[in-house]
């Protein structure tokens, strides 16, 4: 009779697998410990190259804030499309007069609870129930591939998530498909990351923004 103590037929998990976890667990331990407005800087959570992922700087993300605050007006309602950096500095704005959504594939992002819906573009339709069709007064879109695949399959669910407005940031390589699939046009504001691009970024949109204007340096949009 065999002893009940005795794990040697149990399973073991490889040196890998348990790397992993471990990893996991770690990045758990570390999302719960944050509070108040770290949880809503940016870059808190690492970007992942694999996931083609590239933070905007903290002046970009606050201006493309400001712009879709202004854009969807008092009580609107902001969809981050593949646009972390955005939603962590709306949140980071402490307004409580508009709503927003971060739609991502990454469900490192689920941190932020009911307004994480996961997303995957190769499936632009495939949303949750609540989410309706024209409920958001402004979409705002980064599409993670420079692919006419990617953006055109994003675009399905921008069109179906917007009342109207639209404020896209992609490839300057990517101009003439972003007009024919959604109407918008390149604005004078470009776009910064934290690391340096090989690929030149523009911002797009389809109303008269404010993305225009007060362009002298990039700084305006601290004021």
């Amino acid at each position: 009779m065999s002893d009940l103590g005795d794990d040697d037929d149990a399973p073991q998990l490889s040196s890998h697998t348990l790397a992993a976890l471990q990893e996991f667990y770690a990045e758990q331990k570390q999302y719960a410990d944050l509070g108040g407005d770290d949880k809503y800087n940016v870059g808190v959570i690492q970007e992942n190259w694999q996931l083609s992922q590239f933070w905007y700087s903290q002046e970009t993300a606050l201006r493309l804030a400001q712009e879709v605050i202004a854009a969807a007006g008092e009580g609107g309602r902001i969809a981050c499309v593949s646009a972390p950096s955005v939603y962590q500095k709306l949140r980071e704005l402490h307004r409580e007069d508009f709503t927003v959504y971060i739609f991502e594939y990454d469900r490192r992002f689920a941190m932020y609870g009911k307004e994480f819906v996961f997303y995957d573009y190769n499936h632009p339709l495939s949303l949750p129930e609540e989410i309706t069709a024209h409920s958001f007064d402004i979409v705002m879109a980064d599409p993670p591939y420079l692919s006419e695949e990617c953006l055109r399959k994003t675009s399905e669910t921008i069109k179906f998530l917007t009342r109207g407005k639209i404020l896209l940031c992609t490839g300057a390589i990517m101009e003439e498909l972003a007009a024919g699939l959604l109407g918008v046009k390149t604005c004078g504001f470009i776009p910064k990351h934290t690391r340096n691009l090989a690929n030149e970024f523009r911002c797009y949109v389809n109303y008269d923004s404010g993305l225009d204007r007060n362009l002298n340096t990039e700084s305006d949009g601290l004021q």
